[in-house]
Order: C-alpha cells, then structure tokens, then sequence
C-alpha cells in the first residue's frame, strides 16, 4: 500500500505536487489536536467565528489570480473559468454567514409553569471534511463554512489531484486570525488509510464528496462505530427535451450542461432524452453547438473545454464510448478541427456526439464523469419519466420545453434530489443540495448546510426547587 500522493497536471503530464502521505497514527496526532482546540473554539460566540470567516474570504478575493492560476493547473478547467469558481465560492460563503444566526438559534420549548425549557444546536467536535478535485473550492467551502460557524474543529483532507487547495485555504484562513488548531489540513492518497483514519475517536463526523462507490467504503469502515456521515456522492443526470422545446437554445444549454469542466460534475447531463418528433432537428442543434467548442491548452483564454483529470479518466471515458459503439451507438460527434488534433501532451479525450443509444450501455447506466453527450429517441412524456428513473443515481434531472405547467408535473414523478425545468447543472446556495438514492447521504447547501454540524441537545431547567 502507497500511500504517497504525487499529482500530475492533467495539462501537461508535469509533477505539480509530491507528499509522503500522513500515516494514520499521525492523522490521530491531528485529530488529537483538533479536540484540544475544540474546547477552546466551541467556547467563542457565533459574531466572533463569523468574523473571522469575513476576514478569510477578503484575504481569499484579495488572491483570486493565484487561486485561479493553480486550479487551472492542478484541474485542467480552462482558465476563462477557475476565476468564476473563485467567486462563487465567496458568494456561497456570504450566504452561509447571512443564513447562521437564523439556522444555529436555540429553539424555545413550549411554556410550563416554572420552567424554563428550550434545544440548544451545539457543535458535535472535531470534523473531517474530505473533499474532491472537479470544484473543490465551492465543495470545500459548502462543508468548512458551516462547520466552522457551529463550532466545530476541522481537518481538512483535500482530493490529491488538487491538494494546494487545502494548504491554500489554511494559510488564509490563519492570516485572518483563526486560531491554532481550529483547521488543520491532512495529506493522504490510499484508501486503506482512510479506513482507518474514520475509525479515530477523536473525529465525531465525516463530511466526504466522491464517488458513490468511496461513499459506500465509509459507510463499511465506519460500520463498527455510530458515526455521522455526510455524503454527497455520484450522478448519472438525465435531461429530456420535449416536441415543444425551443431547440437550439436546448441544444445550447444541454451541450455546456454536458460538456463544461469537461464532463467531470456530480451534476453533469450524462443522458439525454429526446421526443421521436424533434429528435433529429435537437441533434443538428446539437452538433452546430458543439462545434463552436475549442479544446485545448487550459491556460489559453479562448479554451472551452481543457483535459480529463488523469489518463486513467481518458481509459474510462473512452470504455464508456467504446462500449456504447459496441452495441449500435453512433458517433455523431460533429466535425471540430481541435477533436482531431489533441494536444501532444496531458490527459485529453475529444466530446463525444453518440445516438441510437439504450439503456444496456454504459453510458446511460453508470458514471461516465466525462465529455459525452448520448442521446436516446422516446414517444413519450410516460416513457421519458421512466427511463430517467431507471437509474440507481438520483442527484438532478431536467425538463426542456415551453409548456412549464405540464413540465412540473413530470418533474413531481422524477426521483432526483433537485429537478429543473429548462435549466442545469446549477446548484443553488439557497437550495437543498441532496442526492437521491446511490448518489448521497444528508444534505449540503440551503437553509439546511448546517443541520449536519450541530447536534441538539434540549434543557428542562425548574426554576426553583420545592
């Protein structure tokens, strides 16, 4: 078992960070910490952590080039875009820190003679946040914010492929005056260590965002102990285009659902559904959309689409194609001079146009987590509902069509966390982000983001005895 960390840009193949890999009696060191401090922290006000997290976020806006910078090169998103990340992590943040006060308040009881009785929300101890790599800010900070405002101590293990982030974020979140201890960061890349480290007493919740399979591996770990998990986990998103949808913006807004960050979200579009009656109209939309795409060098501002994130997504992506060709897919992929031509170096694979596609392919069944827009002809709003509930994911889904009355009432039968009409790929700070079936475990973002960080505890207090 390795656990070293060594992270190649997926831009050009170059090693961008090596770590020995913390041992787990070291995370137990950490995590050691983390309740030490915790006694501490757990005593300050909420207006005093609040502070300290506004002074992050300038210290984090006043470094936003650098920040956008390294996530280009640890990620391979195209630079026009990390900068936005940036941002909108920041605005996350501030809505977190408007929603505390509401969302932490103790709760009255009912009136009884004498008493004085009422649910406080306390902090549940020292937390660890593992994160991913394809939005890792705004992933991070959807876990850290709220944690930190309840009270609690964190340990910060960021995804090895983009492991600056973590040091990133504990450096300015120390410049702003948090205090020693409070958050810690941990480096570690084998899974068998953390197996062990969730079994560490001293870690009272595991807030973790990966795949569902990672996400099923804890909850086994963990079995052996009663330990909160927090897990947001994969997707396999459909959308369906209905005969009355306005085409080429559909085209337009399902291709960047599909395509951008290069296919690598939880909430991508990986499977469209299209009405037999424009299906063939919605494909031409589609590939005029398509081949407007750049694909290339992230660090060129005209990008639109950089690489996959190693060359093992490269293999998994091109296995998901290859298999759907397999079986009667075809390519529809329209012509574009910079599919062709990939760059000499780094991790590529070109977006992909398939059709005639089934449900007993890859593509349609299981997380292809890249640059693939398959597209399958239905009859009706009836078969559309079933097939995209045909599925052991259940994070988002999308309606497309003009009628939004009739849209509603097919997104009430749709099990999906979040349900959109004739938008995508959009996760909301004042929405509930929570994932059906296979792809979650609890919730994040929304009034409830801080429901996983407190734990209540509830006071009968007789005034006088007697």
């Amino acid at each position: 078992m390795s656990n070293q960390i060594r992270t190649l840009s997926p831009s050009t193949g170059k090693v961008i960070f090596e770590h020995p890999g913390a041992t787990v009696e070291q995370v137990g060191q950490v995590a050691q910490a983390a309740e030490d401090a915790f006694r501490t922290w757990k005593q300050t006000s909420l207006a005093e952590r609040k502070a300290l997290v506004v002074k992050a976020l300038e210290v984090i806006e006043a470094n936003r080039e650098t920040l956008s910078q390294e996530l280009t090169h640890q990620m391979g998103r195209p630079i026009a875009y990390t900068g936005v990340e940036i941002d909108t992590m920041c605005k996350r943040a501030r809505y977190l820190l408007d929603q505390a006060d509401e969302r932490l308040k103790t709760i009255p009881g009912e009136a009884e003679n004498g008493f004085r009785r009422f649910v406080k929300k306390g902090p549940v101890g020292p937390v660890l946040v593992a994160t991913a790599w394809n939005y890792p800010y705004l992933i991070t900070i959807n876990a850290l914010v709220p944690a930190l405002l309840a009270g609690n101590t964190v340990i910060l293990r960021p995804s090895p492929q983009t492991p600056l982030i973590g040091d990133r974020l504990l450096e300015y979140f120390t410049k702003a005056g948090f205090p020693k201890n409070v958050i810690q960061v941990v480096h570690f890349g084998a899974w068998e260590t953390f197996d062990e480290v969730v079994k560490i007493p001293q870690i009272k919740l595991v807030s973790f965002v990966g795949s569902t399979q990672g996400g099923l591996r804890l909850r086994e770990a963990t079995a052996g102990r009663i330990l909160p998990l927090n897990l947001e986990l994969g997707g396999n998103d459909p959308a369906y285009v209905r005969p009355d949808a306005d085409l080429a913006y559909t085209a337009a807004q399902i291709v960047d659902g599909a395509v951008f960050n290069s296919g690598q979200s939880c909430c991508a579009i990986e499977r469209v559904y299209v009405h037999a009656n424009v299906h063939d109209a919605f494909v031409a939309e589609v590939q005029k959309e398509l081949a407007t795409y750049k694909l290339g060098d992230p660090t060129d501002k005209a990008t639109t689409t950089g690489p996959v994130i190693s060359p093992q997504a490269v293999k998994n992506v091109q296995s998901h194609i290859d298999d759907a060709l397999s079986r009667g897919a075809i390519d529809s992929t329209p012509p574009n001079p910079t599919f062709t031509t990939l760059p000499n170096t780094g991790s590529f694979i070109a977006p992909r146009v398939l059709t005639n596609v089934s449900h007993d392919m890859k593509v349609m069944r299981e997380e292809t987590f890249g640059p693939v827009i398959p597209i399958m002809r239905v009859s009706s709003d009836e078969q559309a509902i079933s097939l995209m509930n045909d599925s052991n994911y259940g994070l988002t889904a999308s309606v497309w069509t003009k009628d939004v009355s009739e849209g509603e009432k097919i997104i009430e039968d749709i099990e999906a966390g979040t349900v959109f009409i004739n938008r995508s790929d959009y996760p909301a700070p004042d929405l509930a982000w929570i994932g059906y079936k296979d792809s979650g475990l609890g919730c994040s973002l929304g009034p409830q983001a801080f429901d996983a960080f407190y734990q209540l505890k509830s006071f009968h207090i007789r005034e006088k005895q007697g």
